[in-house]
């Protein structure tokens, strides 16, 4: 039974982990820097850890202090919240190694979906249609060679990037030829990975996430946000359900998320992007977020499904999703999978 949750995590989604487990009775641990003595979650919490002065990096990105506090206050699991290490694959597979349950996806699955060329590649075994581009990372020389099919617009990606860094579009080769290096050093820089990929750029598509809950080996959606409006990449405004999809887009969209989801074993709550070309009805695989995001409250707004209590139900804290799979396949039969 998961009888302590330590929170590796601060501010608004630790104090939703945080109430959400003790709802459960789960007795909880919240960890603080200098800087959060006084915060909220430390003073809800049944017990507080001081792991380190205010620098992130010195505190909630400490490893070696956290699993430390797990560890001296007899925790058994640990939820990471979103942000900090909770994309974090050595972290995950730390936490196991220390004999701790973590609240959410392996190591194993971080990594292939958080390396956006692989997880272009598992979205592909799973049959998930992918926006045309090249199959793996490339080097300027064999980015040319994948112009030759995509033509132009094009996209030059980062492979393990995140928040709109490592992103450059090029209209024709002048640009691209200029791009492309540049791209390469911003995802250096930004993420300690130069690798690059490329796709067609989908003219004025709209961007759709399917809510996901997996316990590492069934999975079931919770429908689709939209958040197409964005600022430089950066997502402004959520919606639930889209406005723009037919229905059979939706199912088949949703239905597509399940099976990637299934295809990498993911455990916990985790959001599958695509982007959606309405004048096509067709729709593409991005990129996967192995980590409950803050848009969550909307999907649980139009489902009633508290998916931060769904990610920690489970007795053994490893498979964190099972009582969303039944409950949400006892409601909804023909819409989960």
């Amino acid at each position: 039974m998961l009888r302590k949750l330590l929170v590796a995590n601060r501010g608004e989604i630790a104090v939703r982990v945080i109430r959400a487990a003790q709802d459960l009775g789960i007795a909880t641990v919240a960890i603080y820097s200098d800087a959060d003595r006084d915060s909220l979650h430390v003073q809800i919490a049944d017990e507080a850890v001081h792991v380190g002065p205010p620098a992130a990096r010195k505190s909630y990105l400490n490893v070696a202090a956290i699993l430390k506090a797990a560890k001296d206050t007899g925790a058994d699991a640990v939820h990471p919240g979103y942000g900090f290490l909770a994309e974090n694959a050595d972290f995950a597979d730390a936490c196991v190694a220390a004999g701790l349950a973590f609240v959410g996806p392996s190591g194993e699955a971080i990594r292939t979906m958080g390396d956006k060329v692989a997880a272009r590649s598992a979205a592909h075994a799973a049959g998930v249609p992918v926006v045309p581009g090249s199959m793996g990372r490339v080097d300027l020389d064999e980015a040319r060679h994948v112009l030759m099919d995509t033509g132009f617009p094009v996209m030059i990606k980062a492979a393990a990037g995140g928040g709109g860094r490592g992103i450059r579009i090029a209209n024709d080769l002048a640009e691209f030829e200029a791009a492309f290096p540049q791209a390469a050093t911003e995802a250096l820089a930004a993420f300690g990975d130069g690798g690059l990929y490329m796709e067609k750029v989908i003219g004025k598509a709209r961007h759709i996430e399917v809510q996901v809950l997996g316990d590492g080996a069934d999975a079931v959606h919770c429908w689709e946000r939209e958040c197409s409006l964005q600022r430089r990449r950066q997502k402004v405004w959520e919606e639930a359900p889209s406005r723009a999809l037919s229905e059979r887009a939706r199912d088949e969209l949703c239905q597509s998320a399940v099976r990637l989801a299934r295809e990498v074993g993911y455990s916990g709550a985790g959001t599958i992007e695509y982007l959606y070309d309405d004048s096509t009805d067709r729709f593409y695989f991005i990129e996967m977020n192995t980590r409950i995001q803050v848009e969550h409250p909307v999907t649980e707004m139009i489902t009633g499904i508290d998916l931060v209590a769904e990610r920690s139900a489970d007795r053994r804290g490893r498979r964190c999703a099972c009582a969303s799979v039944i409950s949400l396949c006892a409601a909804m039969p023909s819409k989960c999978g």
